[in-house]
């Protein structure tokens, strides 16, 4: 759920708010204490001093060197992006060891288990963790200790949820905890940048497991953040093509990279006066650059890579028309300087399409995980991130996206750590949510 690590970064703007890209070490959008409605607390807290909870509780803390184990040994399995099989198929196997029903890879890679419960499918309820990590095949995902403190590309994001995921199942299982509600249990592909969360797209598609009622993300670390605003983005690659040619002897040909300037110069421009417009922050950026093959060549193509996101679908949808007119004026003045050839072409390939959605937070599913993470001491806070439960949300489905435990940083790059700083109450919170949510059935 974040931005990926380019070589050649260009931002052209930037908007006056803040906002959370959830998992990112620095997170301005969560900065406000949320307490749940009494109803809802005396719910969860109910619950929780179930005796099966309670054991179950503490099956979690016995369990949490196992679900370190887990955690560093799915670590060292690599999964790039669109790249993830090898994993998943570890995955599916420790689910299915764990005790699911049932555990399937689907058309697109998710890792989907379902754990029946006692209501005839009549509800289903998401866990779930992602697979993909932003490392390209041949990162050295090997873990490396310093003391307590683990580093390793990817390991907490978004690895550490895979183990959390995994260890409810474990937990469940073993004290025979029935739900209500079928739960899936599932490590979804495509989460990061280039996948545009194409695992969850097809979690509900024709092409996915069936219905779902409310979904449960566990993504980035810690136990304060809950993500209930879904932060949409498009993306775009785009590509200015022309015959290239000599320097000097072909002079007068169009140039690609002229035009890419001047559509970068008019996009900043106009995008800036709407970006500081009243209203939903949104925000631009121009993230990769290339083209070209000498410095006595006019080049056949220049190309650009841009993000845009906010909130508001239709922030985004009008920072993405000022892109649209910036690269089509920019188009039409150089094929009007040329003095020879042919005109310049361009193609906008859109390589990213995120949803953005509000959920209330005075819905049930969110005071619940208010609830649920105010049961462990610690103060919830609400935000908004471009995670997994942008699908969910965007849909109307309840969806929230709740931390690992522990503590880490560095996401996204080669030392990236995680420390197991009680990482168990993540664990128990997860739970905890799920068979509220899911409720418990009657024995």
């Amino acid at each position: 759920m974040r931005k990926l690590l380019f070589k050649t970064s260009l931002t052209v703007a930037a908007a006056v708010a803040t906002t959370l890209v959830f998992g990112q070490e620095e997170a301005p959008g969560f900065n406000k204490t949320t307490v749940a409605g009494k109803v809802y607390i005396q719910q969860i807290n109910t619950i929780a001093n179930k005796a099966a909870i309670k054991k179950a509780f503490q099956t979690i803390v016995d369990m949490q060197p196992q679900t370190l184990q887990d955690h560093m040994l799915l670590t060292e399995i690599p999964a790039p992006p669109y790249k993830e099989m090898q994993r998943a198929k570890k995955y599916a196997e420790m689910l299915k060891a764990a005790g699911a029903d049932s555990v399937w890879i689907d058309n697109v890679g998710n890792v989907i288990a379902r754990r029946k419960g006692k209501g005839g499918g009549k509800k289903v309820v998401v866990l779930e963790g992602h697979l993909d990590t932003v490392f390209p095949e041949g990162t050295d995902v090997k873990i490396k200790h310093k003391g307590d403190t683990l580093y390793a590309p990817g390991i907490a994001d978004d690895t550490r949820a895979l183990a959390v995921v995994l260890t409810v199942l474990k937990t469940v299982e073993k004290e025979n905890i029935e739900t209500d509600a079928d739960v899936l249990f599932i490590g979804a592909v495509g989460e990061e940048g280039p996948g545009d969360l194409r695992g969850v797209k097809n979690l509900f598609s024709n092409k996915g497991p069936g219905k779902i009622d409310a979904y449960i993300a566990v993504d980035g670390t810690g136990m304060d953040r809950i993500v209930h605003r879904g932060l949409g983005s498009h993306r775009y690659r785009i590509t200015f093509k022309g015959p290239g040619g000599h320097s000097s002897g072909a002079f007068g040909l169009v140039n690609p990279h002229n035009a890419l300037g001047r559509a970068i110069h008019y996009w900043a421009l106009d995008a800036d006066k709407l970006s500081r417009q009243p209203g939903e922050r949104v925000t631009y950026n121009v993230g990769v650059i290339g083209g070209g093959t000498s410095v006595n060549s006019i080049p056949f193509e220049s190309w650009m890579e841009v993000d845009m996101r906010s909130e508001s679908p239709e922030r985004v949808a009008g920072i993405d028309k000022l892109l649209q007119d910036a690269v089509q004026r920019a188009l039409k003045e150089e094929n009007q300087m040329k003095r020879m050839g042919p005109d310049l072409t361009v193609d906008v390939k859109m390589v990213g399409d995120r949803p953005s959605g509000v959920e209330d937070p005075a819905t049930p599913f969110v005071q619940r995980a208010i609830a649920a993470t105010s049961y462990f001491n610690t103060g919830a806070i609400l935000g908004v991130g471009s995670t997994n439960a942008n699908i969910p949300i965007a849909k109307g489905v309840p969806a929230v996206t709740i931390g690992s435990g522990g503590k880490s940083g560095g996401a996204h790059a080669l030392n990236e750590w995680f420390l197991d700083d009680k990482g168990y109450q993540a664990t128990q919170r997860a739970l905890l949510l799920l068979v509220a949510e899911a409720g418990i059935a009657a024995k």
